[in-house]
């Protein structure tokens, strides 16, 4: 027991039940080929073949059947056994969120003063590493997943969809390369987010353009952030033309830092979503700022620029 392998028990676990590598690794939140490391190791670790690989599918082998079951036999035990002493003695003296950086800077913190204001006996901690999944890893209460899907095995609901088009200060169409066609875009240094970690279709520039029907200019000016909240504040300080995804753009062009250049907008596949144990929401003040969550969301409003489109 001292040596039993229990990430890689987890690994076979979610592969054996998701009957795919890529899928798992999406629900535990680490890469594919960690995923499959962890089946190997356990492979080794057991002198058993666990796991048949396939292109599209693969399959778990008796023995991988075997284990996995009993795998999945004792999370669910813990899980209900912890759910319970957390309910019983969570009596929450704060929650601890998890969130992208981008989501926490450009649309969490400028309302959180809110609910501090009508709950100011649950203090609320934000966390913004979210490199896998921040509650099974003991780091969150609950955490907001921006992707095309919530997690497997857990309460997951939509909080907030998602459009994505270009963005920039008010001062770039001021001066003699203003953006009035998409062909200007090539004028302009161009802000791009790094989707590196996200599976699925995340919004990009390519994305956008597909998306509205047009070529996407060639820019021989880029410059690449690996949080959005970085390409956000960049387009505000007037760097160039970032591809703003609503909900984290919405407060700064109703204040007018940021412009919405050109009426081309598309429609995300991701979106942000709201995310804990499927117990959680027993607990009185996580269902209390889940619900708080949900009526913000509600109240933004949406953005649409005359002549825009959807």
């Amino acid at each position: 027991m001292r040596t039993l392998p229990y990430p890689a028990l987890r690994a076979l676990e979610a592969v054996t039940r998701l009957k795919s590598f890529s899928r798992a690794a999406e629900e535990l939140g680490m890469t594919q080929s960690a995923v499959s490391q962890h089946v190997r190791a356990l492979e080794d670790w057991t002198g058993r073949t666990l796991v048949v690989r396939g292109g599209r599918q693969s399959a778990a082998t008796p023995d991988g059947l075997r284990l996995a079951e009993a795998v999945a036999e004792g999370i669910g035990r813990i899980g209900d056994v912890v759910d319970g002493m957390r309910a019983s003695v969570h009596r929450v003296s704060k929650i601890n969120v998890a969130c992208p950086p981008g989501f926490a800077v450009n649309w969490l913190f400028p309302r959180l003063l809110n609910f501090d204001h009508d709950h100011p006996e649950i203090p609320v901690s934000i966390s913004t590493r979210i490199d896998e999944n921040p509650v099974e890893a003991g780091l969150a209460d609950v955490f907001i997943r921006y992707g095309a899907t919530a997690p497997a095995r857990m309460h997951g609901e939509k909080l907030l969809g998602e459009r994505v088009f270009p963005v920039c200060a008010p001062s770039l169409l001021k001066d003699g390369t203003g953006i009035r066609r998409p062909e200007d875009l090539a004028d302009h240094t161009r802000l791009i987010d790094l989707h590196m970690s996200q599976r699925g279709r995340p919004p990009t520039w390519e994305f956008w353009a597909e998306q509205t029907g047009i070529a996407l200019p060639a820019s021989q000016r880029l410059r690449r952030f690996g949080q959005s909240n970085l390409s956000i504040q960049a387009a505000v300080q007037g760097a160039g033309v970032a591809l703003g995804r609503e909900p984290l753009v919405i407060d700064a062009l109703r204040a007018g830092t940021l412009v919405m250049p050109l009426p081309l907008i598309a429609r995300s596949n991701f979106a942000y979503w709201f995310v804990c144990p499927e117990r959680a929401l027993d607990i009185a003040p996580i269902r209390l700022f889940r619900d708080w969550l949900v009526r913000e969301a509600q109240r933004q409003p949406r953005f649409t620029p005359p002549g825009a489109g959807t």
